[in-house]
Protein backbone atom coordinates (compact mmCIF):
# COMPACT_ATOMS: atom_id res chain seq x y z
CA UNK A 1 0.00 0.00 0.00
CA UNK A 2 3.17 2.52 0.57
CA UNK A 3 3.92 2.08 -2.65
CA UNK A 4 0.79 2.48 -4.17
CA UNK A 5 0.22 6.00 -1.81
CA UNK A 6 3.85 6.88 -2.92
CA UNK A 7 3.25 6.61 -6.80
CA UNK A 8 0.10 8.33 -6.35
CA UNK A 9 1.57 11.03 -4.39
CA UNK A 10 3.86 11.98 -6.85
CA UNK A 11 1.35 12.27 -10.05
CA UNK A 12 -0.90 13.99 -7.29
CA UNK A 13 1.73 17.12 -7.01
CA UNK A 14 2.19 17.03 -10.92
CA UNK A 15 -1.37 17.49 -12.30
CA UNK A 16 -2.08 20.35 -9.35
CA UNK A 17 -1.66 23.74 -10.27
CA UNK A 18 -3.11 26.76 -8.14
CA UNK A 19 -6.23 28.53 -9.79
CA UNK A 20 -7.89 32.02 -8.18
CA UNK A 21 -11.30 31.64 -7.28
CA UNK A 22 -13.97 34.54 -7.27
CA UNK A 23 -16.46 34.14 -4.27
CA UNK A 24 -19.42 36.21 -2.62
CA UNK A 25 -17.83 38.52 -0.70
CA UNK A 26 -17.76 37.64 3.28
CA UNK A 27 -18.46 34.28 2.87
CA UNK A 28 -14.85 33.18 2.12
CA UNK A 29 -15.04 30.54 5.14
CA UNK A 30 -18.86 28.94 4.21
CA UNK A 31 -17.46 28.86 1.00
CA UNK A 32 -14.55 26.78 1.58
CA UNK A 33 -16.06 24.69 4.41
CA UNK A 34 -18.79 24.09 1.35
CA UNK A 35 -16.24 22.98 -1.02
CA UNK A 36 -14.21 20.82 1.18
CA UNK A 37 -16.93 18.97 2.56
CA UNK A 38 -18.25 18.81 -1.05
CA UNK A 39 -14.68 17.54 -2.15
CA UNK A 40 -14.84 14.52 0.23
CA UNK A 41 -18.36 13.62 -0.40
CA UNK A 42 -17.74 13.37 -3.66
CA UNK A 43 -14.95 11.59 -3.12
CA UNK A 44 -12.75 13.37 -5.39
CA UNK A 45 -10.16 13.95 -2.50
CA UNK A 46 -7.22 13.43 -5.11
CA UNK A 47 -7.65 15.70 -7.29
CA UNK A 48 -7.80 18.55 -4.67
CA UNK A 49 -4.81 19.95 -2.52
CA UNK A 50 -5.06 23.22 0.05
CA UNK A 51 -7.54 25.63 -0.33
CA UNK A 52 -6.27 28.85 1.11
CA UNK A 53 -7.83 32.32 1.83
CA UNK A 54 -4.63 35.05 2.14
CA UNK A 55 -4.72 36.33 5.18
CA UNK A 56 -2.41 39.07 7.27
CA UNK A 57 -2.04 39.46 10.85
CA UNK A 58 -3.06 43.76 11.40
CA UNK A 59 -2.75 45.15 15.28
CA UNK A 60 -5.61 47.41 16.26
CA UNK A 61 -5.26 49.67 19.15
CA UNK A 62 -8.51 50.11 20.45
CA UNK A 63 -8.81 51.97 24.10
CA UNK A 64 -5.37 51.69 24.80
CA UNK A 65 -5.35 47.97 24.07
CA UNK A 66 -3.66 46.30 21.48
CA UNK A 67 -5.50 43.19 19.25
CA UNK A 68 -4.29 41.04 16.37
CA UNK A 69 -7.07 40.04 14.21
CA UNK A 70 -6.57 38.43 10.81
CA UNK A 71 -7.36 40.26 7.78
CA UNK A 72 -8.44 39.08 4.31
CA UNK A 73 -5.57 39.89 1.32
CA UNK A 74 -8.14 40.12 -1.02
CA UNK A 75 -12.17 40.15 0.12
CA UNK A 76 -14.28 37.71 -2.37
CA UNK A 77 -11.34 35.70 -3.69
CA UNK A 78 -9.86 32.40 -2.38
CA UNK A 79 -6.98 30.02 -3.95
CA UNK A 80 -7.41 26.67 -4.55
CA UNK A 81 -4.86 23.71 -5.44
CA UNK A 82 -6.49 21.24 -7.88
CA UNK A 83 -6.00 19.19 -11.13
CA UNK A 84 -8.23 20.95 -13.39
CA UNK A 85 -10.33 17.79 -14.50
CA UNK A 86 -14.37 18.32 -15.84
CA UNK A 87 -15.23 16.68 -12.36
CA UNK A 88 -13.32 18.99 -10.41
CA UNK A 89 -14.26 21.81 -12.41
CA UNK A 90 -17.93 21.15 -12.21
CA UNK A 91 -17.69 20.70 -8.52
CA UNK A 92 -16.07 23.70 -7.78
CA UNK A 93 -18.40 25.74 -9.98
CA UNK A 94 -21.30 24.10 -8.74
CA UNK A 95 -20.77 25.18 -4.86
CA UNK A 96 -22.94 27.80 -3.75
CA UNK A 97 -21.35 31.21 -3.74
CA UNK A 98 -18.38 30.73 -6.00
CA UNK A 99 -18.46 32.92 -8.76
CA UNK A 100 -16.11 31.77 -11.00
CA UNK A 101 -11.79 30.93 -11.55
CA UNK A 102 -10.20 33.94 -12.88
CA UNK A 103 -8.67 33.77 -16.51
CA UNK A 104 -9.31 34.45 -20.36
CA UNK A 105 -12.55 33.94 -21.47
CA UNK A 106 -13.80 31.38 -18.93
CA UNK A 107 -10.86 29.17 -19.13
CA UNK A 108 -9.48 29.26 -16.15
CA UNK A 109 -5.28 30.14 -15.90
CA UNK A 110 -3.17 28.71 -13.68
CA UNK A 111 -1.16 30.74 -11.16
CA UNK A 112 2.67 31.44 -11.65
CA UNK A 113 4.56 30.08 -8.69
CA UNK A 114 6.20 33.21 -7.88
CA UNK A 115 2.74 34.05 -7.43
CA UNK A 116 1.60 31.55 -5.26
CA UNK A 117 4.47 31.89 -2.70
CA UNK A 118 3.83 35.52 -2.53
CA UNK A 119 0.25 35.13 -2.02
CA UNK A 120 1.23 32.39 0.86
CA UNK A 121 4.20 34.40 2.38
CA UNK A 122 6.27 31.20 1.70
CA UNK A 123 10.35 32.35 0.95
CA UNK A 124 11.73 32.16 -2.52
CA UNK A 125 14.86 29.97 -3.09
CA UNK A 126 17.56 30.97 -1.57
CA UNK A 127 15.71 33.33 1.26
CA UNK A 128 15.36 32.70 4.60
CA UNK A 129 11.42 32.17 5.48
CA UNK A 130 10.54 34.59 8.10
CA UNK A 131 6.80 34.05 10.68
CA UNK A 132 4.53 36.60 9.12
CA UNK A 133 4.92 39.41 11.69
CA UNK A 134 1.49 41.17 12.30
CA UNK A 135 1.35 44.61 10.28
CA UNK A 136 -0.27 46.90 12.33
CA UNK A 137 -3.21 49.27 11.03
CA UNK A 138 -2.50 53.12 11.48
CA UNK A 139 -5.07 55.46 11.32
CA UNK A 140 -3.04 58.56 10.24
CA UNK A 141 -0.82 58.53 6.86
CA UNK A 142 2.42 60.28 6.05
CA UNK A 143 2.02 64.01 5.38
CA UNK A 144 -1.49 64.11 7.66
CA UNK A 145 -1.23 66.56 10.54
CA UNK A 146 -1.72 65.24 14.03
CA UNK A 147 -2.33 65.95 17.55
CA UNK A 148 -0.26 64.64 20.06
CA UNK A 149 -3.02 62.67 22.70
CA UNK A 150 -0.99 61.18 24.99
CA UNK A 151 3.08 61.43 26.61
CA UNK A 152 5.65 63.72 27.01
CA UNK A 153 4.65 65.55 23.87
CA UNK A 154 1.03 66.31 24.98
CA UNK A 155 -0.80 68.51 22.73
CA UNK A 156 1.73 69.04 20.64
CA UNK A 157 1.00 69.03 17.05
CA UNK A 158 2.87 68.49 13.90
CA UNK A 159 3.24 66.35 10.62
CA UNK A 160 3.67 62.62 10.07
CA UNK A 161 6.99 61.89 8.64
CA UNK A 162 7.02 58.03 8.51
CA UNK A 163 5.20 54.76 9.32
CA UNK A 164 6.61 51.84 10.90
CA UNK A 165 4.10 48.67 10.03
CA UNK A 166 6.20 46.43 12.07
CA UNK A 167 6.83 48.18 14.96
CA UNK A 168 3.85 50.24 14.89
CA UNK A 169 5.95 53.49 15.62
CA UNK A 170 4.96 56.61 13.84
CA UNK A 171 7.64 59.41 13.06
CA UNK A 172 6.15 63.08 13.59
CA UNK A 173 8.02 66.66 12.80
CA UNK A 174 6.81 68.73 15.94
CA UNK A 175 8.13 72.03 16.04
CA UNK A 176 10.04 72.50 19.64
CA UNK A 177 11.38 76.04 20.91
CA UNK A 178 11.03 77.36 17.33
CA UNK A 179 12.91 74.27 15.67
CA UNK A 180 11.94 71.01 13.49
CA UNK A 181 12.07 67.68 15.58
CA UNK A 182 11.49 64.59 14.77
CA UNK A 183 9.96 62.58 17.61
CA UNK A 184 8.81 58.57 17.35
CA UNK A 185 5.66 58.02 19.16
CA UNK A 186 3.71 54.63 18.98
CA UNK A 187 0.96 54.87 16.62
CA UNK A 188 -2.00 55.17 19.06
CA UNK A 189 -0.62 58.28 20.84
CA UNK A 190 -1.32 60.07 17.86
CA UNK A 191 -5.10 61.48 16.59
CA UNK A 192 -5.38 63.13 12.89
CA UNK A 193 -6.53 66.56 12.78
Amino acid sequence: MDEQAAGQDSAFEEGMQWYVLKVQSNREKSIRESLLKRIKREGLEQHFGEIVIPTEKVVETKGGKKRVREQKLFPGYMMIQMELTDESWYLVRDTSGVGDFTGAAGKPSPMEESEVNRMLGRAEEGEEEKPAQPVVKFTVEVGDTVKVKEGAFESFEGSVDSLDETSGKVKVMIEIFGRSTEVELEHWQVEKL
